[in-house]
């Protein structure tokens, strides 16, 4: 039982080692920095991790103390419902909606998604990110996974086009999703949508900045455009119905699994198709997102295969097929 010399919440940050280094238009990182969150009750203890995310002015010490302050709600029996309200979305209310589901699963016996009345998750194919760089260095990345069946870009603004064009011609046979983190501009924007149309690019994630994303509606666009940055919950899918053909719902941005699914749910009724994307985490950040795969057209949960190390218990990766967590690790 949750006693005095056992507190009812108790959270910490982690740090993995990425293998080599991960770089995006914003910078490059080595580590990934985590919060883990842990509630006790009854003798069993559910888990969630989060990624704070420096976009959206979030920092692990500040992650962590948002959490921390949520102790007198857990040990008073906070549930998921309530959670929703005292907290605003984000990584903080991710981590400890992720350890109530946990915790809950544990309690009842279930699976979570059985918990959730979801459908259960199957294998899927994961995307495999390949960090920004010079087109050769891209290029050299991209051989060594090409036998991987769908592949992640991550471009930059200019020379973007030498970029994806070096990337195609190393992967021939993968299909491939653009990541340009916000990077292009109005000026450059129809011509690298051209470039990524010509060597058969299936989707691009945020090209223009959230906030500065209108051309996106007064533009033909070739392929399919997936709104990131622009989007966080629920409230945030309606105005993009005219910029975007599909949304990256990450639990860092919607606060956790429940808004997840509730998002996944009603940005299906909008007609966008749906990516189920990741932070560069461990996997007990990915196993919840695994009940949003089954709604999803792509999958991004490669977190994992970017890190020198995994957590214990991890999920199960063969190759890019990536399998539902055991209960050893979540859920």
């Amino acid at each position: 039982m949750t006693s005095s010399k056992v507190p009812a919440l108790a959270a910490r940050i982690e740090r993995f080692p990425i293998a080599g280094s991960f770089t995006i238009s914003r910078g490059a990182k080595t580590e990934a920095v985590t919060v883990v969150a842990e509630v006790r009750r009854n003798g069993l203890t559910g888990r969630g991790e989060c990624v704070p995310y420096p976009r959206y002015g979030e920092t692990p010490e500040a992650t962590l103390a948002a959490i921390q302050a949520m102790q007198e709600a857990v040990a008073g029996g906070l549930s998921r419902e309530a959670l929703q309200a005292a907290m605003p979305p984000g990584a903080a209310r991710n981590a400890l909606d992720c350890a109530l589901i946990d915790l809950e699963a544990k309690a009842t016996g279930l699976r979570a998604w059985n918990l959730l009345d979801r459908p259960v998750p199957g294998e899927r194919t994961t995307a495999f990110t390949i960090s920004l760089g010079t087109p050769e260095a891209m290029a050299a990345a991209t051989a060594e996974a090409a036998h991987r069946p769908l592949l992640k870009i991550k471009l930059g603004g200019d020379g973007d086009a030498q970029r994806i064009a070096a990337v195609r011609k190393a992967a021939p046979e993968s299909e491939l999703i653009v990541d340009a983190n916000e990077a292009w501009t109005e000026a450059n924007l129809e011509q690298n949508l051209a470039a990524c149309d010509a060597v058969g690019v299936t989707l691009v994630e945020q090209p223009l900045p959230a906030g500065k994303d209108g051309a996106l509606a007064r533009i033909k666009r070739p392929l399919a455009v997936c709104a990131d940055e622009s989007v966080h919950d629920r409230k945030s899918l309606a105005p993009l119905r005219e910029r975007y053909d599909a949304v990256n719902i990450k639990l860092d941005k919607t606060g956790g699994l429940t808004e997840a699914l509730a998002m996944a749910d009603a940005a299906q009724a909008l007609g966008f198709e749906i990516m189920i994307g990741c932070m560069v985490a461990t996997s007990l950040s990915m196993a919840p997102a695994m009940l949003v795969t089954p709604q999803a057209r792509f999958v991004d949960l490669d977190g994992p295969l970017l890190l020198a190390r995994d957590r214990d218990h991890g999920l199960r990766y063969d190759d890019s097929l990536v399998y539902p967590p055991d209960t050893s690790l979540w859920g």
